[in-house]
Order: structure tokens, then C-alpha cells, then sequence
């Protein structure tokens, strides 16, 4: 019985090295990311699907987006994968801007695109959540899933509880996020988990001059 114990102490120590240490390696990660970042201004994270290809109709759109943005002084910054996120990197890149990439070691290795002039690797999702959080004046979200959804409703919660100072949270491509929105407004709305009010946190747009206009508009206004 003693014997038992005294392993079962032993393996509990060493878990608890283990996560000790761990939060030295965090620590360091998000030290590296707010040294490297801290001279970007005025970021515009886009979210949205890396499966998408670059005869697509969204790529091509995330590609002019990006340009337009960052020809009116924007820093663009993705999450340093291939599809929305090449897009708006190339989109940078070719209107020589400022072209970010916040790219996740994951057990399928993503390989950054190679329009970025800025990247850094992250280990832990939830610190390059924050990288994106801290260093973006707007969220643009193109179609996407899991990945996209995850980062867009974060933003929406961090911004519905006052975490974070509200920012532009634009998602593009109406038809796609049309039928989300119904069910926000038809469930969500209807049962009580959300008010009407909250639906304002984010605005629907088609082109890029919209979501010019909409970051744009929300600046004078602040």
C-alpha cells in the first residue's frame, strides 16, 4: 500500500514538473511575440479557409482586399497558412506593405506561405490568439471553419464581456454567413442567448471598398 502511494506521489511530481516548466516555455512565447510585434501598427487580421485555392472567387477577393488595405497604410496579418490566409499575405506583399504571419506548429505541419515579411511560430494556440487580438485594429473573416469560426467568436465574446476595446469584426461574402445569421437572429435572439444589440458587433460586407469603408468609418468615429 505505501509502495502504491509513494508512486502514485512520484508520477503527480512529475506532472507537475512537467506543467512547471511549461509555463516557462509560454512565458517565453509570449515575451518573443510582443517583441517582434510591438512596431506593427494599424493590423487587420484575416480569418478564413486554407483549403480555398487561388482560382477561387474568395481568394481572389482576399487578395485585392489585402492590397487595398495595405496601400492605405495597413498591416496585414494572417495566421501564415495557405488559402484566405495566402491571399491576403500576397495581397500585402504586392502593394509592399506590411505582410504578418502568426503560424501554429501542429502535428500537420503547416508550411507558411511565401509572401510574408514578418512570421513567427507558435506552439500554443491561445498565445497567438492574443497576438492577433493585440495587434489588430480590425478583424476581416472570409469563409472558413472551425479555425475561422473559433477566432471570429472569440473576438466577439472578448468584445460582448469589454475584455477587449470593441474593433471592426467584418465578415465578407454575405451569401455565406447568410444562413448563421438567420440563425443567430431566429434562435439565439428568439431563446434569449443573445440581444438584438449584440448582432451590431459585426457588420456583413461584399467587396473590399466596403470593408475599407466600414474600418475607415469606425476610426472617424472614435
Amino acid at each position: 500500500m505505501a509502495k502504491d502511494f509513494n508512486k502514485k506521489n512520484i508520477a503527480k511530481n512529475d506532472i507537475l514538473s512537467v506543467d512547471s516548466w511549461r509555463v516557462f516555455r509560454i512565458m517565453s512565447e509570449f515575451v518573443e511575440g510582443f517583441e517582434a510585434l510591438s512596431n506593427i501598427k494599424n493590423g487587420v487580421s484575416f480569418f478564413g479557409s486554407k483549403r480555398i485555392s487561388e482560382n477561387h472567387p474568395y481568394y481572389k477577393l482576399a487578395y485585392k482586399t489585402a492590397y487595398l488595405l495595405a496601400k492605405k497604410g495597413y498591416s496585414i496579418i494572417t495566421g501564415a497558412g495557405p488559402g484566405i490566409m495566402e491571399a491576403a499575405n500576397k495581397g500585402a506583399y504586392f502593394a509592399k506593405g506590411v505582410s504578418v504571419g502568426l503560424n501554429i506548429i501542429i502535428p500537420e505541419q503547416q508550411k507558411p506561405n511565401s509572401y510574408i515579411n514578418y512570421l513567427l511560430d507558435f506552439r500554443y494556440f491561445f498565445v497567438r490568439k492574443v497576438m492577433f487580438t493585440k495587434y489588430s485594429c480590425a478583424f476581416v473573416v472570409f469563409p472558413g471553419g472551425y479555425g475561422t469560426l473559433d477566432e471570429l467568436f472569440e473576438a466577439l465574446a472578448l468584445i460582448q464581456t469589454q475584455r477587449i476595446e470593441p474593433i471592426p469584426i467584418i465578415l465578407v461574402i454575405k451569401r455565406y454567413w447568410q444562413q448563421l445569421l438567420e440563425w443567430l437572429t431566429k434562435k439565439l435572439i428568439k431563446e434569449g442567448a443573445l440581444i438584438e444589440e449584440e448582432l451590431r458587433l459585426f457588420k456583413v460586407v461584399d467587396t473590399e471598398e466596403e470593408v475599407l469603408r466600414v474600418i475607415s468609418n469606425f476610426k472617424n468615429k472614435k
